[in-house]
């Protein structure tokens, strides 16, 4: 029995297994489900840090919600509907779980015809639905300038509600709502909100963006 024992060895000798390996922050970061905000200088936050911006703000909502979400955020100033429309295949090359669509603002303020913008919307929606995962779809509204004319003002307006409908996206009514207009929330320009703009932005994106991404 003794001899046994001895040919077995010391227990402390024995080679220990290496831990299970851990995935880096970086890595979790990567494979997350993402949400991609297709937009404008409105989403890009022109005039500020990236990190004041709408959609970094969500991030920081997101992650405090406990939700495994990655934002990625897409906006280019100066794009009109036509403009996302062209560049959307190339970004649905990427993962892709919700596609926020925030666009139309640069229709507006070039005066364009709301039949465009209202097809380069439904264009945008369709393309998406049509990808392979479709990611849940999220439109937001915006709202035309008053001196186009009351009848421009509320055939621009009436895109959203009715493209959200038609597609089953989530319809933010109007990303600016209770910052458009408000001096204090404004930069300089008159068009871009500030840091508290944009803080503002982001409860209103937030209230119909969370039940989506808790369904998810």
């Amino acid at each position: 029995m003794m001899a046994g024992v001895a040919a077995c060895g010391p227990v402390e000798d024995k080679a220990k297994a290496p831990p299970p390996s851990t995935p880096s922050p970086e890595a979790v970061l990567q494979t997350s489900p993402v949400v991609l905000f297709l937009g404008t200088s409105l989403t890009v936050g022109q005039g500020l840090d990236p990190g004041q911006a709408y959609p970094a703000l969500i991030q920081q909502k997101i992650d405090a919600a406990g939700l495994a979400y990655r934002v990625v955020n897409a906006g280019v100033g100066g794009d009109t509907s036509a403009d996302a429309l062209g560049r959307l295949d190339w970004l649905l090359r990427q993962r892709v779980d919700v596609l926020v669509v925030e666009t139309g603002a640069n229709d507006a303020l070039r005066g364009q015809d709301p039949a465009a913008t209202r097809d380069n919307i439904r264009a945008i929606l369709e393309r998406a639905r049509g990808h392979s995962p479709a990611p849940r779809l999220v439109l937001v509204g915006m709202e035309a300038p008053r001196n186009l004319g009351a009848d421009y003002v509320r055939r621009f307006r009436e895109i959203y509600p009715a493209l959200a409908r038609e597609s089953g996206a989530a319809l933010v009514p109007f990303l600016l709502e209770g910052v458009g207009g408000e001096e204090s929330l404004n930069q300089a320009d008159g068009i871009h909100p500030t840091a508290a703009g944009h803080e503002r932005m982001a409860e209103t994106v937030w209230r119909v963006l969370e039940p989506v991404l808790r369904r998810g």
